[in-house]
């Protein structure tokens, strides 16, 4: 193969490398064994009291930029999560006692995704008492996960959402894990 063909062969294999799709809320929820295993110790000021704010943060998946998450999937997997786990009130009716506020802060992921890809995260959670205004929990919190050949063997894009989405549940994972030490 001379270097004249190489060249658009590479510059083709990079586009396709960028492309993305788009990292998906369920994926990103809180799994069901981990949301029973949770369900079991949300203290009971927290049980259907937690309301979540829009998600800050966040970017689209660009055609050509890889996946990334959003802060509407972000938004839709911790709705799912809290739900899972009993914090999320069933109804909108009544108001819940405290609202979740969450800015994803960073994303970390590969250039160009390769056999593995590690994604970091890092996001702010505060947890805030309506009535006062006082804030019960606030905490940055930063992970990594990543997804292999084994995930998605034809496309490094795919393993790039996997890991992503990964990131994602195991960060809402953490959060869970520190509310539910909280006594408000």
């Amino acid at each position: 193969m001379s270097r004249l063909t190489f060249i658009p062969a590479a510059l083709l294999a990079l586009l396709l490398v960028g492309c993305g799709t788009p990292s998906q809320p369920l994926p990103m929820a809180v799994a069901p064994a981990d949301a029973l295993q949770i369900r079991g110790w949300v203290p009971e000021a927290l049980k259907f009291q937690v309301g979540i704010a829009p998600v800050q943060g966040g970017m689209e998946t660009g055609r050509w930029w890889g996946s990334k998450v959003s802060a509407t999937a972000l938004q839709q997997a911790l709705e799912e999560s809290l739900h899972a786990v009993g914090m999320k009130p069933p109804a909108p009716e009544p108001a819940p006692r405290f609202e979740l506020q969450t800015e994803l802060l960073q994303l970390e992921q590969p250039t160009v995704p390769a056999i593995g890809v590690t994604v970091g995260a890092a996001v702010r959670y505060t947890l805030v008492d309506k009535a006062s205004g006082r804030v019960v929990y606030q905490r940055r919190i930063a992970n990594t996960e990543e997804a292999g050949l084994a995930d998605a063997i034809v496309s490094p894009s795919e393993r790039l959402r996997i890991a992503n989405e990964r990131t994602l549940r195991a960060n809402i994972s953490l959060l869970l894990r520190d509310l539910v030490t909280l006594r408000p």
